[in-house]
């Protein structure tokens, strides 16, 4: 097996010298599973499937209204399976779609007052152990895990969207 300058396999990623990247990413996964936890709970809770509690997110996070087009991105699926989507968060309340401009044949995605309440209702509890667990860092410290984390997603986002 092929090594590099430090003597790490060829196919290993490269570390930072005395970060336990090992334990980073389980810390990471054991995150997002425990978030998916409280995603999928509430789908169950709404009659939903875990993909429109993404397509959700999606489309509450956006900085301009979304189009099916731009979620069928996003969330990699296909345009079956965003109408699919859209039908199903349409009737249960979630989000409504619109015909806004000049050109009817765009469609975007708004995410409903109604719902917004209900999911930050059923996410509460989450943003009250954020809020726990921020206490224990100085404020610089949260930037720059801010920083990280959003760096990681642009890197992971990076990732899905090659060809």
């Amino acid at each position: 097996m092929a090594t590099t300058r430090n003597e790490q396999p060829a196919d290993t990623p490269p570390q930072v010298q005395g970060f336990d990247l090992p334990a980073f990413a389980v810390q990471l996964r054991r995150l997002t599973g425990e978030i998916n936890r409280f995603a999928h709970e509430f789908a169950s809770d709404q009659g939903l499937h875990a993909t429109d509690v993404q397509a959700l997110a999606a489309i509450m996070d956006a900085e301009s209204p979304l189009t099916p087009g731009r979620l069928r991105e996003h969330l990699g699926l296909t345009s079956g399976a965003v109408t699919a989507c859209l039908d199903r968060l349409e009737r249960a309340g979630h989000i409504r779609r619109a015909r806004e401009s000049s050109d009817r044949r765009v469609v975007h995605l708004h995410f409903l007052p109604d719902a917004r309440a209900t999911a930050r209702a059923h996410f509460l509890p989450l943003a009250r152990a954020t809020a726990r667990a921020q206490e224990g860092f100085t404020p610089e410290e949260l930037r720059i895990a801010l920083r990280f984390v959003g760096a990681m997603g642009d890197e992971l986002e990076r990732l899905n969207r090659r060809p």
